[in-house]
């Protein structure tokens, strides 16, 4: 993980950001894994290691089936592992409402708590979900919202069979309805993990995300099975902030701007945060077992790899690095946190693979590492529009909920080659270097007329292009035809070029569509 590391830097001009230098720094310490953990959730038990993909990321698309419609405001999935094959579906106004794949969608919620959640806002309401790990015994589950009457970010264990809320722990919200998260996960720990977004408004207003003091912009851990004192929760003795002066014991990570959904890989224990931007970077996380406790993603010193607020940058701290920024030039604007595929069906094509999505663009996310310390990625399809949350099934199989018109979708992966196939040369010099690329139709109809879109490294600038009408937004570059290479036909090639300035980073793009394919890659 000290690739993924970085530490605060000086201010820098908004038109060639800079990476902070790389800083040797002791990375957190692993929490203790609680002795009721059975060995085989852990990873480096020596349990067998789960099948991972090989398929490369540009042969895949994602595709979605509707199988329910009606839902009013959907934002959150939970499938108990009870033998019934229902998916538990939570609607923003309070209610949650059972889907059988045999019977469809229920009427009646099978849980209501509209009485006790405020709804004022758009982003206010009941935001997530948890079944306890023994559910199926128990009955107990766990909800979060934003409680009435300011709106406090509440959670709360509903006790299924008695219709009975019991709230457990709960942050002030009051001033701004935006950015209260809402995610809930039980690790492979056993613990609760939670999320709360900054305290809204935009530009982090209270410097909530590098405060200890508070659990807005946070991600919580916490042991729900047993009380301690006066909390109706305990505390776990390993979190990373427990007996530190003026610091929230429940803290997990902090630096967070809106972590509105988050995952934890059962293989690994590893995690994976879709952290909403403020407007200019969407980023998605994912920090191994081992490396979370006591982490700092950033916010509101950086929003993805930039610096955002100078003040809020300390030289003394270790900041994590995401995985994936991306720009709102994409057509994005709200990053939705996925999961890592760890299902059968499709675990050819994508196991071990990383799944997200954007709330605007719809774009499909494709994240995997690539045994280098690095992650391949690629934009594998489109998912319905307005995408709220990710959900698996027991088996591991997915499934999505859109927000408008409010439909529960089934996932499904499918092998296809790239219409597309890319080579790069590149020279590079001090500040600058050109950068040639033969685009090669590889499909079975012509192209005529062609759109290529890519990111550039930070630092990289545009300065002129070659054979294309080359435009540049943030790090996003689309390059479209030239009257006299509009055409491509099955076979052949066309070339284009462009000459960049670069500020230390002289590295080749890496995630090419075009026309919205994803292109194969070679260099």
């Amino acid at each position: 993980m000290s690739g993924n590391r970085w530490a605060a830097r000086a201010l820098l001009t908004l038109s060639l950001p800079l990476l902070a230098p790389a800083i040797a720094f002791t990375p957190p310490a692993a929490a203790a894994t609680p002795p009721s953990v059975p060995a085989a959730s852990v990873a480096g038990s020596g349990a067998p290691a789960p099948r991972a993909a090989t398929v490369p990321l540009e042969e895949i698309n994602a595709t979605t089936t509707q199988v329910a419609f009606g839902l009013r405001r959907p934002v959150a999935i939970a499938a108990p592992d009870d033998g019934t094959n229902r998916l538990f579906i939570v609607e923003k106004r309070g209610t949650v409402r059972v889907y059988h794949p045999d019977t469809g969608l229920a009427q009646d919620p099978i849980i209501d708590i509209t009485a006790s959640v405020d709804q004022s806002g758009n982003e206010r309401g009941l935001l997530g979900i948890a079944l306890a790990p023994d559910f199926a015994q128990s009955h107990n589950l766990y909800l979060a919202y934003t409680a009435l009457p300011a709106g406090a970010v509440t959670l709360a264990r509903y006790r299924l069979n008695e219709a009975r809320l019991e709230p457990l722990l709960s942050q002030e919200h009051a001033e701004y309805d935006n950015h209260n998260g809402g995610q809930l996960t039980f690790g492979t720990d056993g613990y609760l993990y939670w999320s709360i977004g900054d305290g809204g408004a935009a530009g982090d207003p209270f410097d909530s995300g590098q405060r200890l003091d508070t659990l807005l912009g946070k991600i919580m851990r916490i042991d729900v099975n047993r009380r301690c004192g006066s909390l109706a929760y305990c505390i776990p003795s390993d979190n990373p902030f427990v007996g530190r002066a003026g610091a929230r014991g429940e803290i997990w990570m902090y630096g967070l701007r809106n972590p509105w959904r988050f995952s934890i890989d059962r293989a690994d224990g590893s995690m994976w945060i879709g952290d909403v931007g403020q407007g200019r970077w969407e980023e998605i996380d994912h920090l191994k077992a081992g490396r979370q406790a006591g982490a700092n993603l950033g916010w509101s010193c950086y929003e993805g790899l930039e610096i955002f607020d100078q003040a809020q940058c300390r030289s003394d701290v270790q900041y994590t690095k995401p995985v994936l920024t991306y720009t709102p030039y994409t057509g994005g604007c709200a990053v939705i946190g996925g999961h890592v595929y760890r299902g059968e069906q499709f675990a050819d094509l994508v196991g071990g693979t990383y799944i997200a999505t954007d709330y605007c663009s719809s774009t499909v996310w494709a994240l995997r590492e690539d045994g280098r310390g690095g992650y391949l990625q690629a934009e594998i399809g489109e998912m319905p529009t307005q995408v709220t949350a990710f959900g698996t099934t027991p088996r591991g199989e997915f499934y999505v909920v859109n927000d408008l018109p409010g439909g529960l979708h089934r996932v499904s992966f499918e092998r296809a080659a790239p219409t597309c196939r890319l080579k790069l040369t590149k020279q590079a010099w001090g500040t600058g270097m050109t950068v040639d690329i033969t685009i090669t139709n590889t499909g079975t109809t012509p192209i005529d007329g062609w759109r290529l879109v890519f990111p550039l490294a930070l630092g990289q600038t545009v300065i002129s292009d070659w054979n294309t009408d080359l435009t540049q937004g943030s790090n996003l570059v689309t390059a479209t035809n030239a009257t006299y290479n509009a055409s491509i036909s099955p076979g052949r090639s066309v070339s284009i070029g462009y000459l960049a300035s670069h500020t230390g980073d002289a590295s080749l793009p890496t995630r090419f569509t075009l026309n919205k394919d994803a292109c194969a890659v070679t260099s």
